[in-house]
């Protein structure tokens, strides 16, 4: 069975570790810190078989280089970008296999950023900033047509698919979420479930899209202009 642990960096940044089985050697998704990374992989004895880059902000690259240095391994991040250190470009629609079976499908989903990508393998979807639980990323170079259909597009994977976000900002989004759409019971329920585990500063990831269908406004918003509509109100929220 597949385990993903969350390395926490920053403030609220989650890294997250891939291991096929018990023991395996981890696939690394977003190491914006290398520190944290090091820490994991020595306790664990464990080594990288691979690295994930979703989009080039800083916070989900800059320990990067400094893991290469140690551990010279594949590393699969966006065509479109420049980022360096990535060995491995990949697009919308490409698949690539890592540790004898474990197949990833790469998604474009750009809107938080234009370059950014999603890592899917079935049960599971590394989605780095575009969506969030209850939430989505900041709207800093797409257009609201882009990330409005790059939502949708993860909204079609099976609903039992988890979650993996780069931030733990579902306390916060949750609360926008109410005032989006105060008479959803499930998001009400929902809100409650989060409050118990930050209140015990437990994280609250991974959710599911099942769960992000129910709950998350940006993921049930009707068309791009509605999405446009809750980005902006959420952006002074």
């Amino acid at each position: 069975m597949m385990h993903v642990s969350a390395i926490p960096a920053f403030d609220d940044n989650y890294i997250w570790a891939i291991q096929p089985y018990d023991g395996a050697d981890a696939i690394i998704v977003d190491p914006g810190d290398d520190q944290p990374v090091r820490e994991w992989l020595r306790h664990h004895d464990v080594g990288i078989n691979a690295i994930l880059i979703t989009h080039h902000h800083w916070d989900h690259t800059r320990g990067l280089l400094p893991l290469l240095e140690d551990y010279p391994v594949a590393v699969y991040g966006p065509r479109i970008s420049n980022i360096e250190g990535v060995s491995h470009p990949v697009g919308h629609g490409d698949r690539f296999s890592l540790m004898g079976d474990v197949t990833f499908t790469v998604f474009a989903t750009p809107g938080h950023t234009l370059d950014h990508i999603c890592f899917y393998t079935p049960g599971h979807a590394f989605v780095g900033d575009t969506l969030f639980s209850a939430g989505c990323g900041r709207m800093f170079e797409g257009s609201p047509k882009q990330f409005y259909e790059s939502l949708q597009c993860l909204a079609e994977l099976p609903d039992v698919t988890s979650v993996y976000c780069a931030h733990e900002y579902t306390e916060a989004n949750v609360k926008f979420a109410l005032a989006a759409e105060p008479t959803n019971d499930a998001l009400r329920q929902y809100a409650e479930q989060v409050r118990a585990l930050r209140e015990h500063r437990l994280k609250t990831l991974p959710s599911t899209i099942g769960i992000e269908k129910a709950i998350n406004p940006f993921l049930r918003a009707k068309s791009s202009e509605h999405f446009a509509e809750l980005r902006r109100w959420k952006d002074q929220f």
